[in-house]
Formats: C-alpha cells, sequence, structure tokens
C-alpha cells in the first residue's frame, strides 16, 4: 500500500514540475571569432596539404624521369644488340657463301679423283696425315665458326627480348608515375582552388566579426566573446514583409538551374547599362563583401528576413558598392551599380564570368555562412524561373 502512494506522488510530482522550453542559443562575437579563427586553420591546413602533394608530386616526377633515362638507354641497347645480330647475320652469310665455295671445290675434288690425288700425292707417311688433318680442319673450321655466330645470334635474340620486356616494363612505370603525378597535380589544384575561395571566406568572416564588434563597442561598450549580437544597437536584421525587384526594370537573360553544364545559382537579369543602380530586394544587413573575384567580380550578400524566414540575397557582377559589411539597408537603399561589361575578361576585367553588363541576384534560404549551397537555392521571389521574362517596376510582381 505505501509503496502504490509513494509511486503515485512521484508521479504527481513530475507531472506538477514546470517545463522548461531551451531556446536557441543566440550568436554573439565569440562564435564570430571562432567561425573566423577555424576558417584560418582550415587555409592552414589546406597550405601543408598542399606543399605534402607539391613534394609528392617532384619525388613523382624525379622517379618518372629516371625511369625514362632507363628506357632510354634500354632502346639504344636494344638498338646496339640489333646492329650485332645484324653483323652476325652478314658473317654468317659470308661464312655460308665461303664454305660452301670450299665444299663444292673439295666435292669437285671428289668426284674429279683430285681429292685422292691430292691425298696420294703425298710424299711421306707425315705428308699424307698433314694433307688429310688440312682438309679434315678447314672443314671443321668453317664448322665451328657457323655454330659459334649461330650461338651469337641465339644469345644476342634472347637479349634483344629481353631488353624488349625491359622496355615494356619500364614503359608501364612510367605510365604509372604519369598517373600518379596527374592525380596528385589534381588534388594541388583542388587544394588550389579550395584555397582560392578561402582567402574570400576569411575576408568574410573577419569584416563581420571586426564590424560587429566595432558597433557593439559604440552601442553598449562591450566587445567580449560573450555579447549576444542582437543585444546591439542596429545589429538586428529588419524584418519585411515582401520583396521588392533589385532593378527598375530588366529581362531574365539566363534562369536559375543547369546552364551549359553547370549550375547557374541565381537569375542573371540584363536590359539595364553598367552603371544603373542596384537595390536591396529586401531590407537586413550586409554580410559580405568579396571585390573582383575571378568569377563574379564584385559580389554582394545581405541577409534578410522575409515573412518570418531568413534568407540570404546575394548581388553579383556588380561595377562597384555602396554598402559596407555591417552596415543595415532598406529596400530604397542603392547598395552598388551594375557591371558586368568593362569588368569582364573579354574587356581587360578581373571577372571571368560575364560577357556583358547585368546583375546576377539570387536567394537562398538561410543565413549567408560563406558558401551558397545549391539545395538552399530558390528563385527569387516575384520572379518566374523563364528566359525573356520582363518587368517595368520594382514592385511587378509574377505569379
Amino acid at each position: 500500500m505505501m509503496k502504490k502512494i509513494t509511486v503515485l506522488l512521484i508521479l504527481i510530482l513530475i507531472v506538477s514540475l514546470p517545463i522548461f522550453q531551451v531556446s536557441a542559443k543566440e550568436e554573439t562575437l565569440g562564435d564570430l571569432r571562432k567561425a573566423y579563427e577555424a576558417l584560418l586553420q582550415e587555409q592552414k591546413e589546406n597550405d601543408a596539404k598542399t606543399e605534402a602533394a607539391k613534394r609528392e608530386e617532384a619525388a613523382k616526377e624525379q622517379a618518372k624521369k629516371e625511369a625514362e633515362e632507363n628506357l632510354s638507354k634500354a632502346r639504344k641497347e636494344e638498338a646496339d644488340t640489333q646492329e650485332k645480330i645484324d653483323e652476325s647475320n652478314v658473317k654468317i652469310g659470308e661464312l655460308k657463301a665461303s664454305a660452301e665455295k670450299t665444299l663444292a671445290y673439295l666435292q669437285q675434288m671428289k668426284s674429279q679423283n683430285a681429292y685422292v690425288e691430292y691425298v696420294t700425292g703425298a710424299s711421306t707417311m707425315t705428308d699424307l696425315i698433314t694433307r688429310i688433318a688440312a682438309i679434315e680442319q678447314v672443314t671443321k673450321s668453317i664448322q665451328d665458326t657457323l655454330t659459334s655466330l649461330e650461338e651469337e645470334i641465339k644469345t644476342n635474340e634472347k637479349l634483344k627480348l629481353e631488353l624488349q620486356e625491359k622496355q615494356k616494363a619500364l614503359d608501364s612505370e612510367i605510365k604509372k608515375y604519369q598517373a600518379a603525378i596527374q592525380k596528385i597535380h589534381q588534388n594541388i589544384e583542388e587544394y588550389d582552388k579550395f584555397a582560392l575561395g578561402l582567402p574570400q571566406k576569411i575576408q568574410v568572416a573577419k569584416d563581420l566579426y571586426e564590424a560587429e564588434k566595432k558597433t557593439c563597442q559604440e552601442t553598449i561598450g562591450k566587445t567580449s566573446d560573450d555579447v549576444v549580437i542582437s543585444t546591439c544597437t542596429n545589429t538586428q536584421i529588419p524584418h519585411n514583409y515582401g520583396w521588392l525587384k533589385p532593378l527598375n526594370r530588366g529581362v531574365i537573360t539566363s534562369e536559375v538551374g543547369t546552364r551549359w553544364g553547370e549550375y547557374h545559382n541565381a537569375l542573371d537579369i540584363g536590359g539595364n547599362a553598367e552603371g544603373t543602380p542596384v537595390y536591396a530586394a529586401a531590407a537586413g544587413k550586409v554580410t559580405g563583401k568579396i571585390s573582383k573575384y575571378r568569377c563574379g567580380g564584385n559580389m554582394l550578400y545581405i541577409d534578410v528576413v522575409v515573412g518570418g524566414v531568413t534568407y540570404t540575397t546575394y548581388y553579383y557582377h556588380l561595377l562597384k558598392f555602396n554598402v559596407n559589411v555591417g552596415d543595415i539597408v532598406t529596400q530604397n537603399t542603392i547598395i552598388g551599380w551594375v557591371g558586368g561589361g568593362s569588368t569582364s575578361t573579354a574587356n581587360g576585367g578581373y571577372d571571368g564570368c560575364t560577357f556583358g553588363a547585368h546583375l546576377h541576384f539570387g536567394v537562398a534560404k538561410g543565413r549567408f555562412t560563406g558558401t551558397i549551397q545549391k539545395s538552399n537555392v530558390i528563385t527569387p521571389p516575384g520572379f518566374p524561373n523563364q528566359y525573356g521574362w520582363r518587368f517595368n517596376s520594382r514592385t511587378d510582381y509574377w505569379g
């Protein structure tokens, strides 16, 4: 009975306990600092990997060079051996011709009894033996020479086959070295490509940290790691209830999706001259600014909240910027100007991913973290994902 009462009391106590809801941790200055330092460490590690790969590539290149030298030697040895074989064949041919004449002469001597006369013409027994031995010696000498030359040819033919096998092995070895070098080279390229992106990511993280730190210093007088960024005045992302176009007019010249075998993460908007003002499509906070990047040129990232949802908006190929990281912008803020013409590498500029004046405008779900994830990319609200669609005001809304 007492056990039942005890259990009942425990259940009542559990039910009556207040339920605490854990709220999501708000971002602090320390979080921004750690993100920046993590990117610095990532760059350091990638630099080390690149150097290690380069050393390995150099070692493989040296081994490949030695194998090529050995192959060259083997080919020369094969050529020399073939020359010896050819010389032996010539000698055999000459000797056979000479032997045939000698044997024919001996045969002729025998048939005409000249051989008998030659032998029996000996004046003494010693002379007789000498004459018989001389004939046998000539015959044996020819046979021995032929046998020797044939053995020499066999030896050289064997050596030639061995050299050919050696060449095949060296060829195979060189191909393996070449494949290994190519793989290492690709890894180096991957590290280099990644590293090329890291400086921009590092710059973005550094700029955002320093901008938020400065704002917190100016507004609440604190810059310690535990300072919650949203508590600093003018650092919160404004809320929006809708979207506007980033330009007063334009036409879609490229859609979101696969293009030329690659993924295109935004709408390209043409129909405007270089220098046309670009506005923020929604009010928000500038969280990234990259200058003169090899693909995208001057690129701007703004975090926005529309209808309670956080998005990253991004604007590429700008002629120049009109805002800085940390700035709060409204939908009427000119954030930059259309570029893509004079900035193109085709026209002597720095941007290799544009051939004429236009704005690359994209929207992705979530905050900007230094990378636009393909899975988060959406067609900018108010636009159809349709080539050739035109708009004539910032409030034109399709759908």
